[in-house]
């Protein structure tokens, strides 16, 4: 069984070793450009072939930095005011915290002109909500029944041994857990309910992966039969030919908005202004809804594709469950200790 590494350790390991790090191998930069941290994979591949050529065309440089969100907030934390980064990319617990460390700045949303394109649900003071992740329960047909929700996976006997999980570093695994602990009486600021289910169903569980990566790769040998996963996940292995479904737990999709943020010290606002407004466009959006990459899109003007609505309507957009992220955070850390210490006996 692989066990998950300590999300805060590896967050303290990030940091550290960014202190000293340089972005770009070379200082110079176009007048009018904008250093974007963007997730790296499928995000990395989607905005190097659709944004960087638009904004190209109205004289922006974008330079994307692959990086996780984790590890854009080390960078900024240890770039001590001097930003590598001019834009961030973050889901709402790692905007919670770049907020309360004062890494990033509200927006003038005067200067975006697609803003009124976007649901009120969908304007944050801080950024523009330029995709929503979904999340739910992947699951192979070939394997395993279709699951109805998460407490099928610790009842049923035809998930022992078929089901992987992570720990409390994923977002996708934090907001199933906390989903599941809210089905068992707890919530964002109890998780006893899952530790105890943990405690009592670890040796029917398929896996403890160290990462998404390694637990998409589970999958896809056919190890596991069962992940928490976003619908981004299931559409890159659907992509690829693995035989993958995604499901809706009765009890609701947890999900969460990703933005675009304004570094705090950003060497060129104007610049990254463009980068959101572009991101945000009928004319982005309707390249990132396709696959692989179906990026749900967030532009009012932008139809949903009939693969994409086999994932999600826009009418289902509006019953999303959006959970309580800076309680989240605020416990995250101590969960995340007390996961390693079940996980590890």
């Amino acid at each position: 069984m692989n066990h998950f590494n300590s999300n805060r350790r590896q967050f303290n390991l990030a940091l550290a070793a960014l202190a000293g790090s340089a972005l770009l191998p070379g200082t110079a930069r176009a007048a009018s450009s904008v250093v974007a941290a963007v997730f790296p994979g499928s995000w990395e591949d989607a905005y190097r072939r659709t944004l960087v050529p638009m904004l190209a065309k109205s004289g922006v440089e974008l330079i994307i930095a692959p990086m996780l969100a984790q590890d854009q907030l080390a960078k900024a934390i240890a770039a001590g005011g001097k930003p590598a980064y001019d834009a961030l990319l973050l889901s709402p617990g790692q905007t919670a915290e770049a907020v309360d460390r004062g890494l990033i700045e509200k927006i003038d949303t005067s200067k975006l002109a697609n803003w009124n394109k976007l649901d009120d649900k969908l304007k944050s003071p801080w950024g523009p909500t330029v995709t929503v992740e979904v999340n739910g329960i992947a699951y192979n047909p070939e394997l395993v029944p279709r699951p109805k929700g998460y407490k099928d996976l610790f009842t049923n006997p035809a998930y022992d041994g078929k089901v992987a999980w992570l720990g409390f570093g994923s977002n996708s695994a934090t907001m199933a857990w906390v989903e599941i602990a809210r089905l068992y009486g707890g919530g964002e600021d109890n998780m006893q309910p899952v530790f105890d289910l943990l405690r009592k169903h670890l040796p029917k569980i398929g896996a403890i992966a160290n990462s998404g990566n390694a637990q998409m790769a589970l999958f896809q040998q056919r190890e596991i039969g069962v992940f928490m996963a976003s619908t981004n996940n299931v559409s890159r292995l659907k992509t690829m030919g693995v035989p993958c479904e995604f499901v809706h737990p009765e009890s609701g999709s947890p999900a969460v908005p990703v933005n675009i943020h304004l570094t705090k010290g950003a060497a060129n606002p104007a610049a990254v202004y463009a980068y959101m407004d572009a991101a945000i466009s009928a004319a982005a959006q309707n390249q990132l809804k396709m696959p692989p990459v179906e990026q749900i899109p967030t532009n009012r003007d932008v139809a949903f594709t009939p693969s994409l609505e086999a994932f999600v309507t826009r009418e289902q957009m509006a019953k999303f469950i959006y959970q309580d992220w800076v309680k989240i955070n605020k416990n995250r850390a101590a969960w995340t200790a007390e996961f390693d210490r079940i996980v590890k006996k």
